[in-house]
């Protein structure tokens, strides 16, 4: 298909990779920045912040491109990605996938001025990224998959720094990955009828009307890990502030989902990434003062 007037290649290429919707990447770089500065004890140095900082914003790109081919014989019947520019025929199957290979690649090289165990990292969170699009047609609650892919900056944050993955990274990326499962089932709420008309699994589908309580008990267990993982850092009252402000928003989210409408329930996962922004801002303060 001939892209509209106006639609220049770079133009489909953005809207391909979700360049005006940064939430996606902010969900991935605030828990990969907080877990950075965890394992560092503090600034981890220009080197690593604009490693993990590029690289996230990279491989959040590509992901979009395999997610787009993978989707776009379902896509075409949602509303919300029915234009997306894969499943409207303005960029080619060949031409995203080439996109996102050109991505992944970039995103590799910067790994590569990293150290092996990184390095090695890197392989399972590209696999993991590219199982996650198909595992929507099997899986009961792909948004575990999700949480596992979206959770991998965290280990390879660790081992950029410290060589190893400890048990303070393990129970951060655990508690991450329920954050995940917290947010994007506030998202699958929002397409919950056009996925049942097209045999979609996802995990607002599977909870049924336990999806409210199930969005919030995943809050709870995200929080509590967190909470549990560096309590013991010995740090100012700063940092239990930041927590204070998380729960605030999560009642605020609760007040949106409540009702089941997508307007509420797609709001609320558009400001989830404020979430992660509170709680690095909270260890970034924090480590400042110790």
């Amino acid at each position: 298909m001939i892209p509209p007037r106006g639609d220049s290649r770079l133009s489909l290429w953005l809207q391909l990779i979700r360049w005006d919707r940064p939430a996606g990447w902010l969900l991935l770089l605030w828990p990969t920045l907080s877990a950075l500065w965890v394992a560092s004890g503090g600034f981890p140095g220009w080197h690593l912040l604009a490693v993990f900082t590029l690289g996230t914003i990279l491989m959040r790109s590509a992901g979009c491109c395999v997610n787009d081919v993978a989707d776009r014989d379902f896509d075409k019947h949602v509303k919300r990605t029915a234009q997306r520019p894969v499943t409207s025929g303005a960029v080619s199957v060949k031409e995203a996938l080439a996109v996102g290979a050109v991505l992944a690649l970039a995103a590799f090289a910067l790994v590569l001025t990293t150290n092996m165990p990184t390095i090695a990292w890197s392989f399972g969170a590209l696999a993991v990224t590219l199982l996650y699009p198909y595992a929507k047609r099997f899986v009961a609650m792909p948004q575990a998959v999700l949480g596992v892919a979206f959770s991998f900056g965290i280990p390879m944050a660790f081992t950029a720094v410290q060589g190893s993955v400890p048990p303070v990274a393990w129970l951060m990326l655990a508690g991450n990955l329920f954050w995940v499962l917290a947010y994007d089932t506030e998202y699958a709420m929002v397409d919950r009828d056009d996925d049942l008309k097209i045999g979609m699994k996802t995990s607002a589908i599977t909870l049924g009307r336990l999806d409210v309580p199930a969005v919030m008990l995943f809050y709870a267990i995200f929080m509590c890990f967190w909470l549990l993982a560096l309590v013991k850092s010995g740090w100012s009252a700063i940092y239990y502030v930041a927590f204070a402000l998380v729960a605030v928003q999560v009642l605020w989210h609760y007040r949106l989902i409540r009702q089941r409408e997508r307007g509420g329930c797609f709001q609320a996962f558009r400001l989830n990434h404020w979430i992660g922004a509170t709680l690095f801002a909270g260890i970034a303060l924090a480590y400042l003062q110790v």
